[in-house]
């Protein structure tokens, strides 16, 4: 109909303006009920974002994603594969050497504790203890076999620290001794020095030290 054509027009028109909308700005500008704005919504294929609580919807056109079929735009992240769930999924399954939380945080620009401990007994994953470390792999046998293989070796050549980073992160654990590897990662970051949990922990590992465990979630 006409009308439905031009309203699915002028939500096009919106969103190449915008990139980026609400619910409520997309009611405003069309001057119609929500339930026929998710209705123009679904007929444009459009997605919402897997941060600020899947409030923001964009077009399917819109996006520039990146390698990682992520996008983000003023502080709105998008995916490419929909739900942050499914997106973590195709994150973990693409990765050579599946994902910490740590990584998969980085990744997706969001704290870990905030979407992985519901993902633990995901059916497509399997989340193991890896050097002190929980991993994320894909469930399938072969492509998790072929993940670990690939992280084993990335672990043996791995560099440790050099001497100013260890200098850091021995004084930051000094004053800091409750903290965990992840958490001391952080702080040196803080400080220009960037020593990952995973290198921390062998680190701590190599000289016999005591560090605090990685909390069980995520």
């Amino acid at each position: 109909m006409p009308q439905e054509r031009d309203s699915r027009d002028r939500t096009t028109r919106f969103f190449r303006l915008r990139k980026i909308a609400t619910l409520t700005e997309l009611v405003l500008h069309l001057a119609c009920s929500a339930r026929t704005v998710h209705r123009r919504l679904a007929d444009c294929q459009a997605i919402h974002s897997y941060n600020q609580n899947g409030r923001y919807y964009t077009l399917p056109q819109i996006p520039s994603f990146d390698d990682h079929g992520l996008w983000r735009y003023r502080g709105v992240f998008f995916s490419r594969y929909g739900n942050l769930p499914e997106t973590f999924v195709q994150l973990v399954h693409a990765a050579p050497g599946g994902l910490t939380a740590s990584e998969a945080g980085e990744l997706l620009g969001l704290r870990p504790s905030s979407f992985l401990w519901p993902l633990r007994n995901h059916p497509a994953l399997k989340r193991e203890k890896h050097e002190g470390l929980y991993v994320y792999w894909a469930s399938d046998p072969a492509r998790r076999a072929a993940q670990q293989r690939h992280r084993a070796q990335q672990s043996s050549s791995t560099r440790p620290p050099t001497d100013a980073e260890a200098i850091a992160l021995l004084l930051e654990k000094i004053k800091q001794p409750s903290l965990n590897v992840e958490a001391l990662s952080a702080r040196l970051r803080e400080q220009h020095v960037r020593v990952e949990p995973e290198r921390i922990a062998q680190f701590f590992a190599h000289h016999g030290l005591e560090v605090k465990k990685t909390p069980a979630s995520p």
